[in-house]
């Protein structure tokens, strides 16, 4: 016991996680980032069984026989399968472990910080609580995505300034305008880059008269995607199949087209920063003009999409450095140092 107790004081199992719609990372305390694979569950509708998480599960959209399906537990920033969403926080609380030293020797119970979507109610934030009691957890605190993603973009938001975050993620868009470790504004929308991916297929299925998945709609997104007409990014051989002919088809599509296609979306998610700002006081919003609107997440690595935003909005607007990590880096921050809970609103549960 000397042997683990001399172990435990220079290693630490706790975890932090970001909860995403369309990706779940996992950090480890002391290590960083030690998991980042699909929020995703394949299920055999006959059985319920779950029979994979994760990149696994992914590999199955579209591929599957009638009866597994492979769905998101979370979607557009709610837990729409409970129990799917338990059974995954369990498999990557479990993955941790597996990638790292600590699967050779005897695990201590580790405290957990998740970062949960601004919109889950207090049943869902149960339903998380309860998951990662049920994977062996000691401890478990829960924050708010957008307060995560300001965190671990480094904005100060125990001071008494305005911040102002934008958390594009999977499911839904995060806007929050921040001060004294609480969230003065707080807008929730539910465009974001997954529904950007279903303008993609609409106007490949609308202009071309064939059909994409949303997968490779999302690789579009990816490799040639664009918010500002000076970010043209090239042609990409594309490949789908013929509505009316039902056979395989082959087309080139440019930059140009896919940021017409995501227009609508944009529109919307600028519409939402206007309103916010409408609502922040005016002390705050002399702040938030100082430091500038940061953007994070995945929706924030579309080219040009700060350039777009800033024009709209008349204020200056940055991407967060590595914007998809914000929330992890967040809430690995305050692994790091829980006393920051006391500065923030913040959840936690009730068992020991």
């Amino acid at each position: 016991m000397r042997l683990f107790d001399n172990i435990w004081k220079f290693v630490s199992y706790d975890i932090a996680i970001d909860l995403g719609t369309a990706n779940t990372l996992c950090s480890l305390q002391g290590k960083g980032i030690v998991v980042s694979e699909p929020s995703v569950v394949a299920i055999n509708k006959k059985t319920n069984e779950i029979l994979a998480v994760g990149v696994e599960a992914r590999r199955m959209v579209g591929r599957t026989p009638s009866n597994i399906v492979a769905i998101r537990p979370l979607k557009d920033g709610v837990i729409s399968d409970f129990e799917a969403t338990k059974e995954m926080i369990k498999y990557f609380i479990t993955k941790v472990y597996d990638v790292s030293p600590a699967k050779f020797i005897k695990i201590p119970r580790p405290r957990i910080v998740i970062g949960v979507p601004s919109s889950v109610t207090e049943v869902e934030k149960r339903a998380v609580l309860d998951a990662s009691r049920s994977a062996g957890a000691r401890k478990t605190y829960l924050i708010e995505e957008p307060m995560a993603a300001a965190i671990g973009s480094g904005l100060p938001v125990t001071e008494a300034s305005g911040s102002m975050i934008v958390d594009i993620g999977g499911g839904t868009s995060d806007i929050a305008v921040i001060s004294l470790g609480g969230i003065v504004v707080d807008k929730s929308i539910r465009i974001a880059g997954d529904e950007m991916d279903q303008d993609i297929v609409s106007y490949v299925r609308h202009k071309y008269n064939m059909l994409i998945g949303e997968k490779t709609a999302e690789d579009i997104k990816i490799s040639i995607g664009s918010a500002d007409e000076s970010k043209d990014r090239g042609v990409l051989e594309l490949r789908g199949r013929d509505i009316n002919a039902g056979v395989p088809r082959i087309i080139n599509i440019g930059s140009s087209e896919i940021r017409e296609a995501l227009q609508n979306s944009l529109s919307i998610i600028t519409d939402a920063i206007k309103d916010a700002l409408e609502e922040t006081p005016p002390d705050l919003i002399s702040d938030i003009v100082d430091q500038g609107i940061v953007l994070a997440g995945g929706g924030a690595l579309i080219s040009g999409i700060d350039t777009y935003i800033s024009d709209k909005v008349s204020m200056p607007v940055r991407v967060a450095e590595d914007p998809i990590k914000a929330v992890v880096r967040g809430t690995g921050i305050i692994l790091e140092d829980l006393d920051i809970l006391d500065k923030i609103n913040s959840g936690e549960d009730d068992f020991e």
